[in-house]
């Protein structure tokens, strides 16, 4: 090993180029600031209050409309824009960086709820609700892809798994809180639609979202618990980041084994929320229903999280682990399910009064919300960490975090279509459990081919045509374990 130097401000150690240079953290309460976790819990309050909220009203079912159909074609419009958006927002947020990426992707969240206090004063602005739910789809694309690529930058490799989990527990909180604004608003409602007074809680605590993601701090002074720097993507060129698309597609062909997962990921959405408590429920089971589906959740990532990253596995081992675990309650979750389904309808559901809290079929059927969220959280937290599996080059996981919502967002955007044309309920509980298996199947070949116990630098190739660059000055970039290589 070279000879070490001090580098000037920064308390580094740089050694020669088969070493990694070690920065020294930041010490008082700037250490607490910018220590990585502190930056993952700010960005977990982000979401908490944004898309939080979002999950919120879209669990009563139909917003916490009497009506679900407009609702279900605004969810439509949000995600059929937000899969155009999401394809391309890793290269806007490698254009103008993390935190602007993560501001404007909070916009459309306040202006979505919003809508929906407005369709409930005027029943007939329903147009106001698709329109707005279209601007969310292209908003939320840039803010879940900046959150991707913060989530999966600022840890470790060895810790990838516990940060996504604190991430999806505090975002999951988010959706309990509002739950909980909903369930105290309409406890004593045996009505089939919400009041204003929960549109407006949920709004104020959106709107509060909007200001953190300017209070963060910047990643390119962020450091890593191991002492690595968190090197963020320079600026290239729009054609170069149009080019890494297609180039990470190419040099890394295992991601598409991934996208029937992706694309389940939140088509399930469709029968749980719309098909299954709002349609069997009234205001305030939905409330309680909803409440407690979110709650789950916090449990459901922390619980996978423990397991992807346990010292007792290698980490192939842990993704089998993981793997395993979704295909059980994955299959028990759906065979529960369909023995519900079976007894009902579309048509039945408009003949039979709503099932209330102090129903004696109740308990049963909220058991089955609570398992549909540790499901949900599970899943998610699965598809994070075989991205991270797969990279630790922000470049690569900014552009994979923009697969996998778009490829999730038009999965969804056809499901919820498909319930707003009132396809029979059955069908769309068919379609969800035949996707969710693929994803599952589709995924342990991934699993068993790429997966590996570190990632290696001929996993992380990705051309990168810049400007000024011509065909014998093209770059790879590449990182070891746990580390991002600045690019030359």
């Amino acid at each position: 090993m070279s000879s070490s130097s001090e580098e000037k401000g920064s308390g580094s150690t740089s050694h020669d180029n088969d070493s990694i240079s070690v920065y020294e953290r930041p010490k008082g309460l700037r250490a607490i600031y910018y220590h990585p976790l502190t930056q993952i819990i700010m960005l977990g309050f982000v979401c908490f209050l944004c898309p939080g909220m979002f999950n919120a009203l879209t669990g009563l079912g139909g917003g916490g409309q009497v009506d679900a159909t407009t609702s279900a074609n605004a969810n439509s419009a949000v995600y059929a824009t937000y899969a155009v958006s999401a394809f391309f927002s890793g290269t806007v947020n490698n254009k103008i960086g993390a935190r602007l990426t993560l501001l404007f992707g909070t916009l459309g969240y306040a202006l979505y709820v919003s809508s929906y206090l407005v369709i409930n004063i005027h029943p007939d602005a329903g147009w106001f609700l698709v329109t707005s739910g279209a601007l969310l789809g292209v908003t939320a694309g840039f803010l879940w892809t900046a959150q991707g690529s913060l989530m999966l930058s600022y840890c470790t490799e060895a810790q990838k798994g516990i940060y996504i989990s604190i991430f999806w527990g505090i975002f999951s909180l988010g959706a309990v809180v509002g739950s909980a604004v909903s369930l105290g608003q309409n406890f004593n409602s045996t009505s089939n639609g919400v009041g204003n007074g929960t549109y407006i809680g949920i709004l104020v605590l959106t709107l509060v979202g909007v200001t953190i993601p300017m209070m963060m701090a910047d990643p390119a002074k962020m450091i890593r618990t191991d002492g690595t720097r968190v090197v963020m993507p320079r600026h290239p060129s729009w054609k170069s980041e149009f080019h890494g698309l297609w180039v990470a597609i190419v040099t890394d062909p295992m991601v598409l084994l991934l996208f029937p997962l992706f694309c389940a990921s939140a088509y399930f959405y469709t029968w749980q929320f719309n098909d299954y408590n709002a349609a069997l429920f009234n205001i305030r089971a939905r409330s309680l229903n909803n409440f407690v589906h979110w709650l789950s959740q916090i449990f459901g990532s922390v619980m996978l999280g423990f397991v992807l990253d346990s010292k007792w596995l290698r980490r192939r081992g842990r993704a089998f682990a993981g793997w395993f675990i979704l295909l059980v309650v994955a299959f028990v979750v759906h065979i529960w399910a369909y023995e519900y389904q079976k007894t009902y309808t579309r048509s039945s559901v408009l003949l039979t009064p709503k099932m209330d809290i102090y129903d004696p079929r109740y308990p049963a059927h909220i058991w089955l919300m609570i398992f549909y969220g540790l499901l949900d959280a599970m899943w998610h937290v699965m598809c994070f960490w075989l991205i991270g599996a797969m990279s630790n080059d922000t470049n690569k996981l900014a552009i994979y975090s923009g697969f996998f919502h778009s490829i999730q967002a038009a999965g969804s955007a056809i499901g919820w279509r498909l319930d707003a044309i009132k396809l029979p309920y059955m069908n769309i509980f068919i379609s969800t459990w035949c996707l969710v298996a693929a994803g599952l199947v589709f995924s342990f070949p991934m699993i068993y081919l790429r997966v590996r116990d570190t990632t290696v630098l001929e996993d992380e190739g990705l051309i990168r045509r810049d400007q000024g660059l011509n065909d014998n000055d093209m770059k790879v970039k590449g990182v070891g374990e746990g580390h991002g290589n600045e690019m030359p």
